[in-house]
């Protein structure tokens, strides 16, 4: 057969962006070489087969064409091309070292555009890639963005990290008028729900208990609406020694943010086993503390483990402010944070209890504490601060 070529301008489209998947070494690296040229580039190779679960988060390198190895394990490669087409716009290629009609036939059943037999030749390449050309839209949909994560950790048991978080998450949800959630991942204990004067039927549990059912759909049925307009993924109502593992909590986080433009995380306080894997994926970590020699120490230790090569994320609260609390100044603080609060919370005990005692949201209600935290929330979205009431003049 003799070579085909085009110049891929020609047909009014650029380099095509190409995934190659291939255990077999030897077999991935034919391939690679075959696909190398003026008309595709080999964006990723992946030297193992995915997993299903995996193919969301594959799938956002928004490739051209996804080549697919299937001699190392044919059934779950042919469950892979499945959802590939099922899941996205690339066209799916498969190659394979024999030639197989009914393997070729149970391919294009799962919307395989290519079947490639190696060693695949120059004219062969070229002309499915000209096909792939034709098939890619002049006009890709706009990608989907994952929503801004938002991470509220205290330094200590009590330090108000679930109170702050949970009116942040309202106001937040009232003030940008965007789509906001709230996750609660505070166990075995979170009480989100209770600052938010909610009860709710289902929780994070339920969510990492079955995180192999997780998507759009099962997450809409764990959701509670607050009158704010926030949506909540509450903690359990009752006591839980739920221990859910990174990968499990990254892929909630990951699946709240495709829904939400604004994803607030209540990390709770006291233990930092996941901290961790929230904070690499967050726009922002609050972190919560009081003005006490314990919990300054925590905040210290916490700062310089997770933030030392870069605090620009980073913004400390200092909940239940006092200047001067017990003999410790603003430059005290500083200096054992090593960088200054950003946000600086009241005390108004009375407020808060009677709150939580009448099952109203404190965000609902007009107090130093509310102000600050409204303000939080205004910043995180962008907005300019809310302009001081002015008195009248007698």
């Amino acid at each position: 057969m003799s070579t085909f070529t085009q110049n891929p301008d020609a047909l009014g489209t650029s380099v095509l962006s190409v995934a190659l998947i291939g255990p077999d070494e030897t077999g991935r690296k034919a391939m690679a070489r075959a696909l190398s040229g003026p008309q595709a580039n080999v964006t990723r190779e992946f030297a193992s087969y995915p997993e299903l679960d995996d193919i969301p988060r594959l799938l956002e390198g928004d490739y051209d064409v996804i080549v697919v190895e299937l001699d190392s394990n044919p059934e779950h490669a042919l469950d892979l091309v499945e959802t590939f087409c099922g899941n996205g716009l690339a066209t799916v290629m498969v190659y394979s070292g024999r030639s197989d009609s009914e393997m070729l036939m149970r391919c294009m059943r799962a919307g395989a555009r290519e079947y490639l037999t190696q060693p695949v030749s120059p004219g062969t390449m070229a002309e499915a890639l000209v096909r792939a050309s034709v098939r890619r839209p002049a006009v890709r949909p706009a990608k989907k963005t994952g929503g801004k994560v938002l991470v509220f950790a205290g330094t200590k048991g009590g330090a108000g990290t679930t109170t702050i978080a949970a009116n942040f998450a309202a106001a937040l949800a009232e003030e940008s008028h965007r789509s906001t959630a709230l996750i609660d991942l505070g166990f075995p204990l979170g009480n989100a729900a209770l600052d938010l004067g909610m009860t709710v039927q289902h929780s994070t549990a339920n969510a990492l208990q079955n995180v192999d059912r997780l998507d759009a759909t099962f997450l809409s049925r764990l959701l509670s609406k607050h009158s704010s307009g926030l949506s909540v993924l509450a903690a359990p109502d009752k006591y839980s020694a739920i221990h859910p593992s990174e990968d499990a909590i990254a892929k909630l986080i990951a699946t709240v943010r495709q829904e939400f433009e604004y994803v607030v995380v209540d990390a709770g306080s006291g233990s930092a086993l996941n901290y961790k894997a929230l904070f690499e994926g967050a726009g922002a970590v609050y972190l919560v503390t009081q003005v006490s020699i314990p919990e300054l120490r925590n905040a210290n230790r916490l700062i310089t483990e997770f933030f030392a090569g870069d605090s620009s994320r980073l913004e400390i609260v200092l909940n239940r402010y006092m200047p001067r609390t017990a003999g410790i100044d603003e430059e005290t603080v500083t200096k054992a944070l090593t960088l200054p609060a950003q946000w600086k919370v009241p005390s108004d005990y009375p407020a808060v209890k009677r709150a939580q005692n009448t099952a109203t949201a404190l965000q609902q209600t007009d107090s130093p504490i509310t102000r600050v935290i409204r303000q939080m929330a205004r910043t995180a979205c962008g907005l300019p601060p809310t302009p001081k009431k002015k008195g009248f003049l007698f």
